[in-house]
């Protein structure tokens, strides 16, 4: 019989009716507290970097493939062919296998893995640099040229007016998908027709384009400077034949799948004067910014953590001492000190599972009410996103959990060593 499970459970049942009862549903309201927030802290900053990164690579893709002269430089006007083995072949690229750098007690090894998928598109692009003119405003703006194989499904979602580019199949389409911001700015809308002023080998040309719809993903930095063309049309300006493009974005099944399928498409799919970089690589100050914010759930984490640690080990040091007379009389017994330790451990354990129960029942409850109902809003134009998102990790809402049953006993152990040091003679005395 495990006689201290049994004497905790007594105990236990016991509490509700002592003294101590105030501190035991103190100790329940901080554990409970502790994992709501952390619950809610990894469910948003889980949110905002899954949120923020679709956007960013439905816009761009995940991977770009341009000649390795415009490393870095979006603007670069270097064409590449079009016609490449790889496009659009490239799009049957499944999951693959890779050799991952692993440790082990000092030693090092390449463990196999397997990517969880593989290629899902790939699509031409060009950019061009230039300036609108639209009846007393002037607005400096970058065209994205894309083609007939461009991917409308990220876009469409975030297309708050008009509709998509309509393609020609004998001349270049003259319609342009811009931003809101941009048509506030500028005073137009759906239907307008301006001009765009460029410079291209000293000369300056115009062209005149008509808004065919108007979108707005919530990246301000990106909807501020990007707008999209036909891609024949800044092929033209360039004095590029249809052949030339500027490049190739690639979009990925699985975002995991980034580094490895990035060096796989590098090194065995495309030729030796292409390059293949991440957006991660073309755009790192926002995806630094979004790693800083796990140091940010770091720091929520510990500090719940040691508001819960600091709290049970109040509240089993109360138990101990309320106890001094059923521990004496247990070592008078025989009982062993570690025994009566995991009496007061079981009990303890007891204590953090009501908090962990209630901790999940209000911390998922609080995540699904702004999951659905999107009450926190945020000002669009500094966090990239008008709500508060919310994504439930259910493999670390189950590790938090665990983790904080675990490392809080483990910090019990120590101040459930008072045990040993009351007397069983002076407890009996005592009372």
């Amino acid at each position: 019989m495990n006689y201290p499970f049994f004497i905790a459970r007594k105990v236990a049942a016991e509490g509700e009716h002592s003294f101590a009862r105030l501190i035991i549903r103190i100790a329940v309201v901080a554990i409970a507290l502790s994992i709501t927030v952390m619950i809610c802290a990894n469910s948003l900053i889980t949110g905002f970097k899954q949120e923020i990164s679709s956007k960013i690579f439905g816009f761009w893709g995940h991977i770009h493939i341009t000649a390795a002269n415009v490393y870095q430089n979006l603007l670069e006007s270097s064409s590449v062919d079009i016609k490449q083995d790889f496009y659009p072949s490239l799009e049957k690229l499944g999951p693959v296998e890779y050799y991952e750098p692993t440790s082990f007690l000092g030693f090092k090894y390449e463990k196999t893995k397997r990517t969880q998928g593989g290629v899902r598109h790939i699509q031409v692009f060009a950019l061009k640099a230039g300036i609108i003119k639209a009846k007393d405003e002037i607005e400096g703006i970058v065209l994205k040229g894309i083609g007939k194989d461009f991917d409308w499904e990220f876009l469409q979602q975030y297309l708050v007016e008009g509709k998509p580019i309509q393609f020609k199949d004998t001349a270049a389409s003259n319609q342009i998908l811009i931003s809101r911001q941009t048509a506030i700015r500028l005073k137009v809308g759906v239907g307008d027709a301006f001009r765009i002023h460029f410079v291209e080998n000293g000369e300056q040309l115009k062209r005149s384009f008509k808004i065919c719809g108007i979108y707005k993903t919530g990246l301000e930095e990106y909807d501020r400077q990007f707008a999209l063309v036909d891609i024949r049309k800044i092929q033209q300006l360039l004095g590029w034949k249809e052949n030339q493009v500027a490049g190739f974005e690639v979009f990925l099944d699985d975002i995991r799948d980034l580094k490895p399928l990035t060096e796989k498409i590098y090194y065995e799919h495309i030729p030796t004067e292409l390059y293949a970089e991440t957006i991660r690589q073309k755009f790192p100050e926002i995806f630094e910014w979004l790693d800083l914010q796990d140091v940010n759930e770091v720091v929520i984490l510990s500090l719940m953590a040691v508001v819960a640690i600091i709290n049970m080990i109040t509240a089993l040091l109360i138990l101990i001492l309320e106890r001094t007379y059923m521990i004496g009389a247990l070592k008078s017994l025989g009982a062993s000190n570690w025994g009566i330790r995991k009496i007061f451990l079981y009990y303890a354990s007891s204590i953090i599972l009501r908090g962990l129960f209630w901790g999940n029942l209000i911390g998922i409850g609080l995540c699904l009410i702004q999951k659905y109902g999107k009450v926190i809003r945020l000002e669009e134009a500094n966090y990239y996103l008008s709500y508060a998102p919310i994504s439930l990790n259910w493999s670390m809402i189950i590790l938090l959990n665990v983790g904080t049953l675990l490392l809080t006993l483990l910090f019990l152990i120590i101040p459930s060593y008072l045990v040993s040091r009351i007397s069983p003679v002076k407890a009996i005395r005592f009372n």
